[in-house]
């Protein structure tokens, strides 16, 4: 009778502590978003922070230590685009300010590019269509980290060229800084980071958009392109 219940006793401890590993396992694969007020830091321009929206998000990956915090645009303009195709997001027009993020330590980008703590507005550009970027991502949607400083007037227009040479400062390399856009899965309805089976972190919240709709968007936090 003993022996039973002590085998009893050995199979319930098993059982709590397997599902106490299953759910921080769990928690290292979703993260964690926590809200923030508006952006007040006046190193980011006040034409900049008066376009965003008054709730920001922190979000805690697989280190205890918050790993960025973002704000994304109010209302963000859209331009339908005739030639969708390997586009995720064919509603932004190239080089729309879509929010602003914040490192407060170093980072990389998804080109493994070193990126220093700071703020920096994130701009929507597309990869060229050219071999030299073939099978960098499944599609050509990026953010483009451009030091806040630099960028004052949300409502500027860059060519490709002029864009690059911004994003160029956030690396201090030939390259510029991108953080990709993934395709989002589903309704998204609020706010939420997870790790997908490639290792990228990939923090997704519901967009407004000027034309009054509201579409997804999946954006690769951390992680970089597969080699």
């Amino acid at each position: 009778m003993k022996s039973t219940q002590g085998g009893r006793k050995v199979a319930a401890c098993f059982v709590i502590g397997a599902v106490f590993v299953l759910s921080l396992l769990c928690a290292a694969q979703t993260g964690k978003v926590e809200s923030l007020g508006p952006l007040t830091d006046s190193s980011v321009p006040a034409a900049v922070r008066q376009i965003l929206d008054a709730k920001g998000y922190r979000l805690t990956l697989d280190e205890p230590a918050p790993a960025c915090e973002l704000w994304i645009r109010t209302s963000v303009p859209a331009q339908p685009k005739t030639d969708i195709e390997g586009l995720a997001y064919p509603q932004l027009a190239e080089s729309t300010l879509v929010g602003v993020i914040r490192f407060s330590q170093p980072a990389t980008d998804f080109r493994g590019q070193r990126i220093p703590a700071g703020f920096y507005t994130l701009r929507y550009e597309l990869i060229p269509n050219d071999g030299n970027h073939l099978g960098v991502a499944p599609n050509r949607d990026f953010l483009l980290l451009v030091p806040a400083a630099s960028d004052s007037d949300p409502k500027a227009k860059f060519k490709f060229e002029e864009l690059v040479a911004l994003s160029r400062e956030a690396t201090g390399t030939k390259h510029p800084g991108p953080l990709s856009l993934a395709q989002a899965d589903g309704m998204v309805t609020a706010a939420a980071v997870s790790k997908d089976d490639q290792d990228h972190w990939i923090f997704s919240v519901p967009v407004k958009l000027a034309s009054g709709d509201e579409i997804p968007i999946a954006l690769v936090v951390r992680g970089r392109a597969q080699q």
